[in-house]
């Protein structure tokens, strides 16, 4: 998917647009190949820089070419994956590109909060002509969202915890997985995403002006914010993890002790009534009361062995 979109420096309005227009901002959502041919044709790029951040598995980093003209930007923006209606939290490839002082250019695998909020106009001070605000801003937002789904994944792991005290299912436990897995991918693109800010920030790749600086100082702060936000759930989800298998592992030798214990008390009876049953002289064959007799006994002995269990704590 490709769209053109500009803003009038009077109106100060955005709006799409058919033409590529020096100013504008060039949008391609998993674009096809005529797509990107028509973006470098057209303002005249190497077409390498748009299929690097179509690339799942490229890292955030930053490349430009020899004079500068072409400048890359690859981060990485928090996405809700559905898998079997489990929500798994990852993240995914976001390119920016400046190029020269004509256009901003981004391409995304598929459709994400921080693009999606610049389209429909709900960032505050957005002008696609003013590329490196534009830069800054996206980087600001993207961290914002981590913060955000940081906040959705601990909420949802405080409710798979509660719902595992009541009842040890598999897909609960599964559930806990997928957000220990959401917290790792979080963490290592948040670390990547602040080399990338950090490099930025010295000015060498981009001109920055004061307002920049400060904007770019926040989303900083916000991501380092979420780093540690991380890292923290990511203990504390950890150490769950490890109390609910200790205490699944205790259910289960309870579980095996009762049973134990349940086969000791039946073996009693059982085998009273095996030795009576025998073709052999035994005591109380010939009296009246031998029934009653034996089953007195047995209940005798079996009371003595569920007190000797219960006093060797088996039940």
């Amino acid at each position: 998917m490709l769209k053109i979109y500009n803003t009038d420096i009077l109106s100060g309005k955005t709006s799409e647009i058919n033409d590529f227009v020096k100013g504008s901002w060039i949008n391609l959502i998993n674009p096809s190949d005529d797509e990107i041919k028509k973006v470098c044709s057209s303002i005249n790029i190497e077409e390498g820089f748009i299929r690097y951040s179509l690339d799942l598995e490229e890292q955030a980093r930053i490349d430009q070419e020899e004079d500068d003209s072409t400048v890359l930007f690859v981060v990485d923006v928090p996405i809700i994956e559905k898998h079997d209606d489990i929500s798994l939290y990852t993240t995914m490839p976001l390119g920016m590109i400046v190029v020269r002082d004509d256009f901003f250019i981004t391409v995304c695998s598929c459709k994400n909060k921080i693009i999606e909020d610049f389209e429909k106009n709900k960032v505050k001070n957005f002008s696609t002509y003013k590329k490196s605000r534009f830069l800054l801003q996206v980087l600001y937002s993207n961290s914002s969202y981590f913060l955000t789904y940081l906040k959705q994944i601990n909420r949802e792991a405080e409710t798979a915890e509660s719902r595992l005290k009541n009842s040890m299912k598999n897909k609960e436990l599964l559930k806990l997985l997928n957000i220990e897995k959401s917290l790792v991918y979080f963490s290592t693109s948040l670390k990547a995403n602040e080399v990338v800010m950090e490099k930025t920030m010295r000015g060498k790749i981009l001109k920055l002006y004061e307002e920049d600086e400060d904007l770019l100082e926040d989303a900083i702060i916000e991501n380092k914010q979420a780093i540690e936000m991380g890292k923290i759930y990511s203990d504390i989800l950890s150490g769950t993890m490890d109390a609910y298998a200790s205490l699944i592992s205790n259910n289960l030798n309870g579980v095996m002790k009762f049973l134990a214990s349940i086969t000791l008390v039946i073996a009693v009876p059982t085998m009273i009534s095996s030795f009576w049953g025998m073709n052999l002289n035994v005591p109380f064959e010939h009296s009246a009361l031998g029934f009653p007799i034996m089953i007195t006994i047995s209940v005798i002995l079996t009371l003595i062995v569920c007190w000797w269990l219960k006093k060797k704590d088996m039940f």
